[in-house]
C-alpha cells in the first residue's frame, strides 16, 4: 500500500466527507440541524461554553454518521446477501448515530431552551 502525503491525506479525508454529505440523506439532515443551530446560536449570543458544548455536540452526531455510513458501505462490500451478522452490524450503527443524535437534542434544549422561551415569551 502506498503511503501517502500529509497534503493527500488531508485530500482524501476531505473527499470522504464530500461524499457522505452527497450521497447519504440523514447526514444532509444532520448538516442542515447543525446550519439551523449555529445560526440560532448566534443570533442569541450563546456563551463561550454553550459554544463548546454545542461545537462537542454537533461534531458527535457528525461523526457518528460518517462512522456509521463506513460500516454500511463496508458490509456491503464483505456481502452482497443476506446475512444476520450483517443487519447486526448495521443496526448497531444505526443506533450509535440515534444516541448521538438524541444527545444532540438533549443539549441543544438544554443550552437553547431557555433562549428559545424568552423570545416567545417576550
Amino acid at each position: 500500500m502506498a503511503r501517502h502525503t500529509l497534503t493527500e491525506s488531508f485530500y482524501y479525508a476531505i473527499v470522504g466527507l464530500v461524499s457522505v454529505l452527497i450521497s447519504e440523506r440523514n447526514m444532509r439532515i444532520h448538516f442542515l440541524a447543525m446550519i439551523v443551530v449555529v445560526i440560532f446560536s448566534f443570533l442569541v449570543s450563546i456563551s463561550p461554553l454553550e459554544w463548546a458544548l454545542l461545537i462537542i455536540t454537533i461534531f458527535m452526531v457528525l461523526i457518528a454518521e460518517t462512522i456509521n455510513t463506513a460500516v454500511e458501505k463496508t458490509v456491503d462490500l464483505v456481502t452482497d446477501t443476506y446475512h444476520p451478522l450483517a443487519k447486526k452490524a448495521k443496526n448497531i450503527a444505526a443506533g450509535a448515530v440515534l444516541l448521538s443524535a438524541v444527545n444532540a437534542v438533549i443539549i441543544a434544549l438544554i443550552i437553547l431552551g431557555p433562549y428559545l422561551r424568552q423570545l416567545i415569551y417576550s
